[in-house]
């Protein structure tokens, strides 16, 4: 009978996170986690073959959590789902998501996840679909919101610019929905 592991995938992902919030995008690579995790590298490639499997592994998880923390959004009006989804930039956390979002420019570097980054976007654009005036701007706030959301990697949100742009998308945003 084999030894039971002592660290699971998830708690392999758990030390990756916090390697990437420490050290950023670059300080992740096996190694890095074989040494943190205090195992072999092998012990790493038995969950995750390459870095490249890991990185997914990460996104898909802060994908999922953030699609958590959106919660339902079938049958939610545009204007509500984008005000949820400001919300959600709002309260997450600005030095991790910088970090992921890094680690995002390596993930869709794959074919394979430009396609399912795509596919997580046409969702979410098929959701906030339709000609109404309402629709348009929570599109457009939509892409204010995201645009934002990569202005981050270049630290963007050091000196608290993050929170004022944010507000100021979301006053744009509330003053069109008025004039409707």
């Amino acid at each position: 009978m084999g030894r039971k592991p002592t660290i699971t995938r998830e708690g392999l992902l758990e030390i990756a996170e916090g390697i990437v919030r420490g050290e950023g995008a670059a300080g992740l690579t096996i190694n890095a986690l074989a040494k943190a995790a205090r195992i072999s590298k092998g012990g790493v490639q038995y969950s995750f073959s390459s870095k490249d499997d890991l990185v997914r592994a990460l996104i898909e998880r802060w994908t999922r959590q953030f699609d958590e923390l959106l919660g339902g959004m079938d049958d939610v009006p545009p204007a509500d789902l984008v005000r949820k989804y400001i919300r959600v930039m709002r309260g997450s956390q600005a030095a991790m998501n910088a970090k992921m979002a890094g680690l995002m420019i390596a993930y869709i570097q794959n074919p394979q996840n430009i396609a399912e980054t795509r596919q997580w976007y046409r969702a979410m654009f098929e959701r906030l679909g339709g000609g109404a005036p309402d629709a348009q701007a929570a599109r457009v706030a939509l892409l204010a919101v995201e645009g934002l959301f990569l202005l981050r990697i270049t630290g963007m949100d050091e000196d608290g610019e993050w929170s004022a742009f944010l507000d100021d998308v979301e006053s744009v945003f509330e003053h069109l929905l008025e004039k409707q």
